[in-house]
């Protein structure tokens, strides 16, 4: 009988991404992923309408005092088509940082007993978020049948957009999820914060209201918020009322990217901690 054992061992430091061992346990994420989706819809009415519901009711919200009571600017328009673009990116990006942020917390259970490699917990909900953000997509087209707008050739950059969507909501959830393992506090911070980026984004109101209040300068500054150029580039590959912010795509890319780095080496670093401070 053979007694060879496989010693796991922490190692100290600074980690890189070990990118073989994340496909090796594909299987794993393919099941995470699949109860993600299962348990968020089982026993509910409604099923996979909820992914509708929450930014139709927004939009509803939303135009009504933004764009009726506060007849915030459109850029020519329909205020309903033009917040609902934007919501459908900023409700994946919001549920994904939410989710990401706690899935270590409740995760405790299977980690602290089997290895796996942890970085799938946070990832999880960034990819089965993608399922209810396809769903909430597939509405905006009927909105622009509605409103007679026909798609233009800037919507072949859509699947950019959509990759950087993810990287940033990627990022934000390892960076959070392994601080509030150890830090309980970030749990009852995220909806809050959240909030605040969402105001901070250019959902309710239009980017072009920077360039004509603080210029083109402070314009590409705000560009580091990555959800910023995400956003208006969705309306711009959609609706085509403006040319693709290159420019704010180009910097968001750039920050996107660094939140990513940050957030999945804060991850590594973090981990072996994990099972001794759940």
């Amino acid at each position: 009988m053979s007694n060879d054992k496989t010693v796991i061992e922490a190692k100290p430091g600074w980690q890189l991404i070990d990118l073989g061992e994340l496909i090796r346990y594909k299987d794993l994420l393919y099941f995470m992923v699949k109860r993600e989706i299962t348990v968020l819809y089982k026993q509910t009415i409604l099923g996979f309408a909820w992914a509708i519901i929450r930014p139709v009711f927004s939009m509803i919200v939303f135009s009504i005092i933004f764009g009726g009571l506060a007849k915030v600017p459109s850029d020519g328009i329909p205020y309903p088509i033009f917040s609902y673009v934007a919501l459908v990116p900023w409700t994946y990006f919001s549920t994904t940082i939410t989710k990401s942020s706690q899935s270590l917390v409740s995760s405790m259970a299977i980690f602290t007993k089997v290895y796996f490699p942890r970085m799938i917990v946070p990832l999880t909900p960034a990819i089965a978020g993608l399922l209810d953000f396809i769903i909430a997509l597939g509405v905006v087209g009927l909105l622009m049948v509605y409103y007679g707008i026909a798609p233009t050739m800037n919507v072949i950059w859509l699947p950019l957009l959509v990759v950087l969507m993810i990287m940033t909501a990627s990022g934000i959830g390892m960076l959070l999820s392994a601080l509030a393992i150890q830090y309980r506090d970030i749990r009852h911070s995220v909806q809050f914060i959240t909030q605040l980026l969402m105001y901070a984004a250019p959902v309710v109101w239009p980017v072009s209201l920077i360039r004509e209040k603080f210029g083109d300068s402070v314009m590409l500054i705000y560009g580091l918020y990555p959800m910023a150029g995400v956003i208006e580039g969705f309306r711009s590959a959609l609706l085509g009322h403006n040319p693709m912010p290159w420019e704010m795509i180009g910097i968001g890319a750039i920050s996107s990217s660094i939140l990513f780095i940050i957030g999945a080496f804060y991850f590594k670093r973090k981990e072996r901690i994990f099972a001794d401070v759940a």
